[in-house]
């Protein structure tokens, strides 16, 4: 049996999506399908087709759907269908939801997003990360906090450095912020930073490995995010056993739980301020969201993740296995 995976996004980049879309395929192989990961649909052979993001891959539903009108079709929802597209490009949005025979969402709160014949399709798969290989090893010189994404509006990215702008000399704390420029302003504004304020260093775009290590040497990772459908980075986060601080949206909020004590307002740099001392000054309290990211972390296992499609794959409409 063959599965068409289709990421509308620069695949040979480390973008959320991109990540996102080879870790689904190798789960696929694994689970017998053989599948080949495009950018957009062009009318080869599948037995079933899944398309990341609704909006940016609309054109790839509608081939799909046209060509194969009885073979199924899936369509994972990203953060910017949910929190952006749905608004501002209901109509071409809602046609690539309407096409799909069932949705993948990466958070537990998505399906409110929804009307409710459409939720009535979702399946949530909470994105798995892999364990550190070793213990985390925190410096203790400073108090690292991490922060890894890409330079873009969606993601607020320059919060945390904006939120240490003017911590007290005696604090430890530092912003060590890990992704790539999307544009030449961003580029410009991070580097102005990085020239006024000495707690920020901005490493660009760097190796797997290298954010592993931060997530290995760093007290506490920062999601600032204004819309997220599931951020890879904060599920790297809790199966490395690393705490964070994330904006209080649904993306977060989602695969953390409404009870997580580790939320601030989206674009609040003075609560996020008193978040970043907090945990640097009362043990307690950072001890307090160590704990508990290590409950939710075995919710975000690849074998869970795999399972979690076994079992959607199973339940399509006239699915049979691949080894039939």
């Amino acid at each position: 049996m063959r599965a068409v995976l289709v990421a509308a996004s620069h695949l040979g980049r480390r973008s959320g999506n991109s990540v996102t879309a080879l870790r689904w395929q190798a789960i696929l192989q694994d689970l017998g399908w053989d599948t080949s990961l495009h950018s957009q649909f062009n009318g080869e052979s599948a037995d079933l087709m899944i398309a990341l993001n609704a909006y940016r891959s609309a054109e790839s539903i509608r081939r799909f759907r046209d060509r194969y009108p009885d073979r199924p079709l899936i369509v994972a929802l990203t953060g910017t269908d949910l929190y952006r597209f749905l608004e501002s490009d209901r109509e071409k949005t809602t046609a690539a939801i309407a096409a799909a025979d069932r949705l993948v969402v990466l958070n537990n709160l998505s399906s409110r997003m929804l009307a409710s014949d459409q939720g009535d399709k979702c399946f949530v798969i909470l994105e798995s990360a892999d364990p550190l290989a070793a213990e985390r090893k925190p410096l203790t010189r400073h108090f690292d906090v991490c922060v890894v994404g890409h330079l873009r509006e969606e993601k607020d990215p320059l919060l945390a450095a904006r939120a240490v702008r003017d911590l007290p000399s005696s604090s430890r704390i530092r912003v060590r912020h890990y992704g790539r420029a999307h544009t030449k302003e961003w580029n410009v504004l991070a580097q102005k930073e990085m020239e006024e304020n000495p707690r920020y260093t901005w490493f660009g775009e760097v190796s797997h490995w290298r954010i592993r290590r931060a997530l290995s040497t760093s007290r506490l990772m920062v999601v600032s995010s204004i819309m997220e459908g599931g951020p890879n980075c904060l599920s790297e986060a809790i199966a490395a056993g690393l705490p964070a601080v994330t904006t209080d949206i649904d993306g977060c909020v989602g695969m953390l739980g409404e009870t997580y004590p580790g939320y601030f307002p989206v674009g609040d740099s003075e609560a996020l301020t008193d978040l970043l001392l907090r945990a640097e000054q009362d043990s307690a309290y950072l001890s307090e969201l160590e704990q508990a990211v290590a409950v939710i972390a075995p919710q975000f296992t690849r074998e869970l993740e795999r399972r979690r499609w076994a079992k959607l794959l199973n339940g399509l409409p006239g699915s049979k296995s691949p080894h039939d």
